[in-house]
């Protein structure tokens, strides 16, 4: 049959265009080790463990990624609000957890200097991630500053002014009298972490978080704001709108750092567990 020019170009074409036929022994594995992340709420609520799975559903993480949400038993206080309380879901958790090897990084989401960190550490080896929702916050904190610039905590009662005050300073590795010229201070609200989603009226959670944050910003080049509770999960609009009348809106909206800690630490515990993979041997 008679080919055209113009038929005889395109097929040449045609033929230029398709891709290497390869075989399948020439492919070759690069990557799809999977990821298990655990977020331990050390309390019994789960209503407060629902509100932290909105944020997890928000967190840029691979897809081979699988967070799991954990809620304490029912020997964990419903709102840990004291060093008591701390002690206690410890207890509580430790009697009732046991599978650690279950997981490759575990987060502890009480934004305290909690004991589960250490315990659930060394229960997890030399290969295993822990961290809590504090100590990612921290990180996450002194990261997003610049020079001349202060960061600061805001959250429950007034008990957690000094745990978390000094907690923050040990963290760092400094002695409580101790200053730190980039940490401002922690404010607390009077309230409890079951308060801020349930069981008090939002126009005062709004009212307690708002001065909270304003009596913060008043240190003077407060930059970033830690949500020092678990219970603020989704709270960060009012911490904005206090830090709108402050100051203005450029700087509430546009300046100011504002870090939950569950989302803190799912991003913190995800990179521990990728450079924990950096360790001689680690498969």
């Amino acid at each position: 049959m008679y080919e055209s020019t113009y038929e005889m170009v395109l097929r040449e074409l045609e033929t230029e265009l398709q891709p290497p036929k390869t075989t399948m022994s020439s492919t070759t594995l690069v990557r799809g080790q999977g990821t298990k992340i655990l977020l331990l709420n050390p309390n019994s609520s789960s209503a407060m463990t629902d509100d932290m799975k909105t944020i997890l559903r928000d967190i840029d993480l691979p897809f081979s990624t699988e967070v799991y949400t954990y809620t304490g038993p029912s020997g964990c206080p419903a709102s840990i609000n004291d060093g008591h309380d701390i002690q206690q879901s410890t207890n509580a958790v430790l009697a009732d957890f046991d599978a650690v090897g279950s997981y490759d990084g575990i987060v502890v989401a009480c934004f305290s200097v909690h004991p589960l960190v250490p315990k659930l550490q060394s229960l997890s080896g030399p290969h295993g991630a822990v961290t809590g929702i504090f100590e990612a916050s921290v990180l996450a904190a002194i990261s997003l500053l610049g020079p001349g610039q202060k960061w600061g905590i805001v959250t429950t009662g007034k008990f957690w002014e000094d745990h978390l005050s000094n907690g923050v300073k040990a963290f760092l590795g400094a002695s409580p009298k101790d200053d730190n010229a980039k940490f401002a201070s922690v404010q607390s609200t009077g309230l409890n972490a079951g308060d801020f989603h349930h069981g008090v009226d939002p126009a005062v959670v709004r009212e307690k978080l708002k001065k909270a944050t304003k009596r913060l910003l008043d240190a003077g080049e407060v930059h970033v704001i830690v949500m020092g509770c678990a219970g603020m999960a989704g709270l960060e609009a009012i911490i904005r709108e206090a830090a709108k009348e402050e100051r203005d809106e450029e700087f509430a909206y546009s300046t100011l750092h504002v870090i939950d800690g569950v989302r803190a630490g799912v991003i913190q515990i995800d990179h521990m567990i990728r450079n924990q993979r950096l360790r001689p041997g680690k498969p």
